[in-house]
């Protein structure tokens, strides 16, 4: 596939915080079980209400992981009780962001085919939001993360009006901020709630609903809506200039955002952002081989409603890497990866009652 032409805009990210040049995180990493799927790239992992782990696949499979994929039950009870993974429906695209809905309906969110709908128990696919419909000010293009509030509406991310999601490196380096935060209705309706986002990814909601978080994956940030209270309409950092660029979020029944962390920041990217326009051309010229390239870890955080960071694991994990989904179920934390062929879990220690304050 040809590369497009990317066009930089210049500008300077702040210093990168010492924890980007660090390979492990203020919590030791618990031992990592892998999962093997039937093809490659898991990017996200879902979880329904009664324990059944999910995940979409880069051939357009979305699955249900066994039963026994934890071997002690953690993953939850299967129909029937089968050991085996379940092909669950098929997009016809490629699957990024999984969420279940309020009658544990999967929301999947499809690079190619857009805002779908996805009934388990009959494989039965809807189109909520089909790529190519305008929405606002453009046309949905690359749907990636999803959130379902209490009232059935589905809050997600465009994470880019100038590239597809092969060429996710080139919204980087472009840094042209083409991403969109998007809330489709019950009533079919859907609206464009923020526009001028760095590569727009992950999405959660608070616990009580009274914001809205979107991940800026190119710019290092978790960026917050109000929906509700005294400050209702305003826009701010719920976290900014992190260590890593951030993916998918989820939160959990504890209140915490939990938050993939696709990789550390890259140095060379950070130092040739200010630059002219045609040093960052020439990078992207670059063959493959010598493109940057997400670092060999797993890492994950967790952070408060105050933005502070609750858990930090991050670890060399053998047969996986670049985390770009994570959900906890229980006491377990499941992560995705668009590489690959395995889903992880592992188990959550007790929470440290002597974690030092950020600095």
């Amino acid at each position: 596939m040809a590369r497009p032409r990317i066009d930089p805009v210049s500008w300077r990210p702040e210093r990168a915080p010492a924890r980007a040049r660090q390979g492990r995180g203020a919590d030791p990493m618990p031992p990592v079980r892998l999962h093997a799927v039937p093809g490659q790239g898991p990017e996200d992992i879902a979880v329904d209400s009664t324990g059944r782990v999910y995940t979409g696949l880069t051939n357009g499979h979305l699955v249900r992981l066994p039963a026994t994929a934890d071997g002690d039950g953690h993953a939850g009870g299967d129909a029937g009780g089968e050991g085996v993974l379940r092909p669950v429906a098929e997009t016809g695209g490629r699957p990024l962001g999984i969420e279940v809905d309020h009658d544990d309906r999967l929301v999947v969110c499809d690079a190619v085919r857009g805002l779908l709908r996805v009934d388990p128990a009959t494989s039965q696919l809807s189109t909520l939001v089909a790529t190519g419909t305008r929405v606002g000010s453009a046309p949905l293009r690359l749907c990636n993360n999803a959130a379902v509030a209490a009232d059935g509406s589905i809050w997600f991310s465009d994470s880019s009006q100038r590239f597809e999601l092969a060429h996710w490196k080139a919204d980087l380096l472009e840094h042209s901020g083409t991403g969109r935060l998007l809330r489709w209705h019950p009533d079919g309706r859907t609206e464009e709630v923020l526009t001028g986002l760095q590569f727009a990814n992950g999405v959660a909601l608070a616990s009580d609903g009274s914001y809205v978080v979107v991940a800026e994956t190119g710019a290092y940030r978790l960026t917050r809506v109000w929906l509700s209270g005294p400050r209702t309409g305003e826009v701010d950092r719920l976290a900014d200039n992190l260590p890593a660029f951030p993916d998918n979020l989820a939160r959990d029944g504890d209140g915490l955002l939990w938050i993939a962390m696709g990789s550390p920041r890259n140095a060379l990217l950070d130092r040739v952002a200010p630059w002219h326009p045609a040093v960052r051309r020439a990078v992207w010229a670059l063959p493959e081989a010598l493109q940057p390239k997400p670092a060999n870890t797993a890492w994950v955080q967790a952070l408060d409603t105050d933005g502070r960071v609750r858990y930090d694991f991050q670890a060399t994990v053998p047969g996986f890497a670049t985390v770009t989904g994570v959900r906890r179920h229980g006491d377990t934390i499941w992560l995705g990866s668009l590489h690959g062929g395995v889903v992880a879990a592992f188990d959550l220690p007790a929470p440290a009652t002597d974690r030092p304050e950020p600095s």
